[in-house]
C-alpha cells in the first residue's frame, strides 16, 4: 500500500471529479496515476500560496478501488455519466471522461471540456500530460470536502510538505502513518461533502499552464 499526497490548486471539480457517486483522478498528475495501484491512498491539500485559506487543509482523500485505460472508462456506462456536456449542469460540464481512441485513426481523441481550448479545440499541453499518466484512478470509498475542507491534524501535517509534484509514502516505512490516517479517515463521514472551491462561479478552461 502506498500514500500520496499533492497540492490541489485548481478545484473546481475536474481533477479529482467527486460527482455521481465516486471520486475519479483521470487528468492531471500523471505520475501518480501511472504508478497508483488500487488500494493506494491518495490525498488532495489545500494551496499554501499567499492570501489562501485552505493551507494545511484537506480537500479530498480516496482509496483506489479500480483503475482503467482511458478508453476503457470512455466506454464503461457506469461512468458516461462523467463524459463533459456544454449544454448541461456544471457537474456535467466539469465532467473528466474526455479521452477515447478514434475507430478511424487509432489516435486518442480530447473531448471539448475543462481542458480543451475555448472554441472545444484540442488544447495539446493538457491533452499531452493527461495522456502520459496512461490510467484513470476510481475511488469507491472517499471523502471530498472541496471549499469546505477540514484542517489536518498535527499528525498529519507531513503530507502537506510537499516540495514538488507529490508525496509518496511506501507502507514498510510508514505503517503506522499510514494507519492511523486510514482510521481517521474512517471515523468521519465519507463522499461528497461539499462543492468544489471554484465551482459557483462560471465554467472555466485551463489553459495547461
Amino acid at each position: 500500500m502506498k500514500l500520496y499526497s499533492y497540492i490541489v490548486t485548481r478545484d473546481f471539480g475536474f481533477a479529482p471529479n467527486p460527482f455521481y457517486g465516486c471520486c475519479t483522478l483521470a487528468t492531471c498528475k500523471p505520475v501518480i496515476r501511472r504508478c497508483a495501484d488500487i488500494g493506494d491512498i491518495i490525498v488532495g491539500i489545500g494551496s499554501a500560496a499567499k492570501g489562501s485559506s485552505y493551507n494545511n487543509r484537506l480537500i479530498f482523500a480516496m482509496i483506489v478501488s479500480d483503475k482503467m485505460t482511458f478508453d476503457e472508462y470512455w466506454h464503461n456506462k457506469k461512468y458516461m455519466c462523467k463524459r463533459p456536456y456544454m449544454y448541461g449542469s456544471k457537474k456535467r460540464m466539469y465532467g473528466d471522461n474526455i479521452y477515447h481512441i478514434s475507430e478511424k485513426t487509432g489516435i486518442y481523441i480530447q473531448e471539448d471540456s475543462h481542458h480543451s481550448l475555448e472554441n472545444g479545440d484540442i488544447n495539446i499541453l493538457n491533452y499531452s500530460r493527461d495522456l502520459s499518466g496512461e490510467y484513470v484512478l476510481i475511488a469507491n470509498e472517499f471523502w471530498y470536502w472541496g471549499g469546505k475542507a477540514i484542517e489536518l491534524p498535527n499528525q498529519f501535517l507531513c503530507l502537506a510538505d510537499v516540495r514538488r509534484s507529490h508525496i509518496v509514502k511506501r507502507e514498510s516505512d510508514n505503517h503506522e502513518l499510514i494507519l492511523s490516517l486510514l482510521s481517521w479517515l474512517r471515523s468521519m463521514e465519507p463522499g461528497y461533502l461539499g462543492a468544489p472551491q471554484k465551482f459557483l462561479g462560471e465554467f472555466r478552461r485551463y489553459n495547461g499552464k
